[in-house]
């Protein structure tokens, strides 16, 4: 498959990026989520370029090819700041470019979509293993590394074996809910999912007529023998 290699700039922004397939006035916006990558974009990428329709995928700080700087330099974390920050900064390289705009975004990737990307338009939106409701994610990371919000006040930052909880994120994310999200959208979920229950994706998709698929079998990853054949008939499904 063709792929272009391409970095995308702008008040000292340097994101690198690959623009997937043969060229098309439609293109699929692929926001990865954590331990990922722009290169997991691929299978989409392969078919979404047999519906004539082009991928553009890029590293969050933090991953891929930004997870690997010198020894100098500080990589930035990824939160929401940055994460509305580059997908900001890819919406807007995407506008001089295709006509026609998708998303396709994964866990984290989703979060930061539903922020950055509330205002704008796409023909049509795909989510795997969204986080849509980060209050209750860290909510259960409370619970799981046995810590209180009155102790992570105190301390501002604290560390669990999933990440590490900040004040400043937490206290945005309950000031920032997801309350507007009106683009056609499609949701792939993993019924065997710990980090967001199958009753606050049922909410979400009521909220905004998205269309829900459930893997019973699949965990959050979908990484497992038989996961891509899910992945690659929603994704079909939904084109």
């Amino acid at each position: 498959m063709k792929k272009e290699y391409i970095r995308i700039g702008g008040d000292g922004l340097s994101i690198p990026a690959i623009i997937w397939g043969e060229p098309s006035e439609c293109v699929f916006i692929y926001v990865h989520g954590k331990m990922s990558s722009k290169e997991y974009a691929e299978q989409l990428a392969e078919i979404a370029d047999g519906y004539g329709i082009q991928t553009l995928s890029f590293d969050l700080p933090g991953h891929g090819e930004r997870a690997n700087l010198c020894s100098a330099c500080k990589v930035e974390p990824c939160d929401i700041w940055n994460g509305i920050r580059d997908l900001s900064a890819v919406g807007e390289f995407a506008d001089t470019r295709w006509e026609r705009q998708w998303l396709f975004a994964c866990s984290l990737g989703a979060y930061f979509s539903l922020h950055a990307y509330k205002e704008r338009r796409f023909e049509r939106c795909l989510f795997q293993s969204p986080i849509v409701d980060m209050e209750y994610l860290i909510g259960k990371m409370f619970e799981w590394s046995g810590t209180t919000p009155d102790e992570l006040r105190e301390r501002k930052f604290i560390a669990t074996k999933i990440d590490t909880l900040s004040w400043d994120y937490y206290s945005w994310v309950l000031a920032h809910p997801v309350t507007s999200w009106d683009k056609p959208t499609s949701v792939l979920y993993a019924g065997r999912d710990i980090l967001q229950s199958r009753e606050v994706i049922d909410d979400f998709c009521r909220r905004f007529k998205a269309r829900l698929t459930v893997s019973p079998g699949s965990d959050h990853p979908f990484m497992e023998p038989g996961d891509a054949s899910i992945i690659d008939s929603f994704i079909r499904s939904s084109i």
